[in-house]
C-alpha cells in the first residue's frame, strides 16, 4: 500500500476533530451519556484522530512539542482493545478541552 501524504492525515486529524466538535455543539454532558449514537461517532472520530497521528513523522511532531503525540495515539488503543471501560465524561473531556487544540 503506498504512503499517504502527511498533509492528508493532518486533514483526516482535522476533518475528524470538528466533525466531533460539530456533532456536540449544544449537546449537554448529560444528554452525550445516553446517546449511543454519539458516543459512537466520537469514538470512531477519535480514533481517526489516533490512527492519522501514529503516521505522521517523529519530525514533524517535534515541531508541534505542545500536542500530546503519545496521548493522541494511546487513545486510539483505549478506544480499540479497552472500549467497555471508557467513561463518557472522559471522552467529553477530550472533546470539549483537548480535541480543539489540534
Amino acid at each position: 500500500m503506498p504512503l499517504r501524504d502527511p498533509r492528508l492525515r493532518l486533514g483526516d486529524i482535522v476533518d475528524a476533530a470538528q466533525t466531533v466538535i460539530c456533532e456536540l455543539e449544544g449537546v449537554s454532558v448529560e444528554d452525550f451519556a445516553t446517546d449511543i449514537r454519539k458516543r459512537w461517532i466520537v469514538e470512531r472520530g477519535l480514533e481517526i484522530v489516533s490512527e492519522a497521528s501514529r503516521h505522521l513523522s517523529a519530525d514533524f511532531k517535534d515541531k508541534h512539542p505542545d500536542i500530546p503525540w503519545p496521548k493522541v495515539a494511546a487513545i486510539g488503543n483505549v478506544l480499540r482493545h479497552a472500549y467497555e471501560t471508557v467513561a463518557h465524561d472522559i471522552l467529553w473531556h477530550v472533546v470539549q478541552v483537548d480535541l480543539p487544540v489540534l
